[in-house]
């Protein structure tokens, strides 16, 4: 038997605290620009900037490093997230994600 890490996402904002880039695809901005109501143009004037790596956009971070986006009650554009914020922490995470996120458990698994 092996363990195996499950998910259930507690929306605890942990994952949007951790250092790094929230990429951004064309699609996301305009699906996100819509929702906030602003221009596609005004949306990454106010809340883009060029990525670390230089191959794109990311959603900027507040004065603490957190996403920008996030607020005391949790994502700001939750219904409209990137797609980046979607996938975790299965298609991406970071080292250690699992025992900072309250929503990582293990569950026993048969090796196969």
């Amino acid at each position: 038997m092996s363990e195996e890490i499950i998910h259930t996402c507690q929306r605890c904002g942990a994952c949007c605290r951790w250092e790094g880039d929230v990429c951004v695809t064309d699609e996301d901005i305009t699906a996100i620009a819509q929702f906030l109501g602003m221009t596609e143009e005004d949306f990454i004037d106010q809340y883009c900037r060029l990525q670390r790596n230089r191959r794109g956009l990311s959603i900027i971070d507040a004065e603490d490093g957190a996403c920008i986006m996030l607020t005391e009650t949790g994502c700001r554009i939750q219904p409209v997230k990137p797609q980046q914020c979607k996938d975790f922490p299965y298609k991406w995470n970071f080292p250690g994600w699992e025992t900072r996120c309250p929503g990582a458990g293990k569950t026993s698994a048969n090796s196969i």
